[in-house]
């Protein structure tokens, strides 16, 4: 999922000579890793409304098929029919959303090893001196030494970035 994200900075981590280069790749796998924290969120945002759309839809079909039956017992074959009909598409949606939801969870599974990955070759990289000894890559931005300060700007990027996609779909829902 982000192995081009990877690769380009492999190939700056190797291209670093200097302590200002190193300083330089921190602060593009920093960028790297906000990235990937989101796009991590997003798969599991995915995940989350395929799993909502698939309980909806075995609903229908609960709904659905209580309907066929009442109609069979009052002897309504139009009924029965229809019901036929809506219960195939929604026995076919059903089959849809279960390989849907699998597709999700392997992608997500995936994309947290590679995420997981990532942020390792970033802890190392900072241990192996390619960080400024004193403070944060870029003063301000509060990343800091403690471990725990990067998945905390992570999160606050990705609900930033969350915040941001919902504002954005209700001004295109409100035409604007």
């Amino acid at each position: 999922m982000f192995e081009r994200l990877r690769q380009s900075l492999r190939d700056a981590m190797s291209r670093a000579s200097s302590p200002e280069e190193g300083r330089a790749v921190l602060a593009m796998m920093r960028d790297a890793l906000v990235q990937a924290r989101m796009g991590v969120h997003e798969v599991r945002d995915a995940l989350r409304e395929s799993r909502a759309q698939l309980a909806h839809e075995q609903k229908e079909l609960a709904t659905v098929r209580r309907r066929r039956e009442l109609a069979a017992g009052i002897s309504d074959t139009e009924t029965v029919e229809v019901a036929d009909r809506f219960e195939k598409r929604h026995v076919e949606r059903i089959g849809v959303l279960e390989r849907k939801i699998a597709a999700q969870e392997s992608e997500l599974a995936l994309a947290e090893r590679e995420l997981e990955e990532m942020n390792a070759q970033y802890s190392a990289m900072r241990a192996t001196g390619g960080a400024p000894t004193v403070g944060p890559p870029h003063a301000g931005e509060g990343l800091g030494a403690e471990p725990d300060s990067l998945s905390r700007n992570m999160d606050r990027a990705a609900r930033e970035a969350e915040a941001e996609r919902q504002l954005s779909e209700l001004k295109r829902r409100m035409g604007r």
